[in-house]
């Protein structure tokens, strides 16, 4: 959202980072995200997270080069993303509220380039891990992650972990909590190569 956040992420680098378009209190403009992205390092890929927007509005932030990836975080469906990905050439992340056993396997098939395991309605909140299943796709982990948990949400082995409230201190990132957590998923990785 702020200067500051991109100057943390430059120097912790992240492999993503996350402009929200969708209401929220982290909601920032198009313009807002364009300007943030001039400072953002080459090396670090920028998301843009929507929530039910119209495809029109997508498009137009993505062919602006703003943003590399679309993740959407609502109700899109399946026709939906066949229709975005017709469009456009960006990877598409959909995320997938897990509530119960099965909800990931729904969405196994689907033609977004990865899915995102979440507990739902940006909570903040972990979700139970052993609905996940067997997963046969690389998958984003979300929902409640912090430097507790973040161990066992790796044993997992998610593609990605997507990490927004447990990097905060009273509401805005906080650069200690990022490199802390950054680090301890790049020795959880390196551990498992050695």
């Amino acid at each position: 959202m702020r200067q500051c956040d991109i100057d943390a992420v430059n120097a912790a680098k992240p492999d993503y980072i996350g402009f929200v378009f969708a209401d929220s209190r982290l909601k920032i403009t198009a313009a807002q995200a364009e300007e943030l992205r001039k400072s953002l390092s080459g090396d670090i890929i920028p998301v843009g997270v929507f929530v039910n927007e119209p495809i029109n509005n997508v498009l137009s932030i993505a062919q602006a080069g703003t943003i590399d990836i679309i993740q959407l975080h609502g109700d899109e469906s399946e026709q939906y993303i066949e229709q975005l990905k017709s469009l456009i050439h960006k990877p598409i992340i959909k995320a997938v509220t897990v509530l119960k056993a099965g909800d990931v396997q729904k969405w196994e098939n689907s033609c977004a380039d990865y899915i995102l395991l979440d507990s739902g309605g940006a909570t903040g909140k972990v979700f139970d891990w052993n609905l996940i299943g067997e997963v046969q796709r690389p998958f984003f982990l979300a929902g409640g992650l912090n430097i507790e948990n973040i161990d066992s949400a790796m044993q997992l082995q998610p593609f990605a972990v997507d990490i927004s409230s447990g990097v905060e201190t009273n509401g805005f990132k906080d650069e200690e909590k990022i490199q802390a957590i950054i680090k301890r998923v790049r020795n959880y990785s390196q551990s498992l190569e050695a």
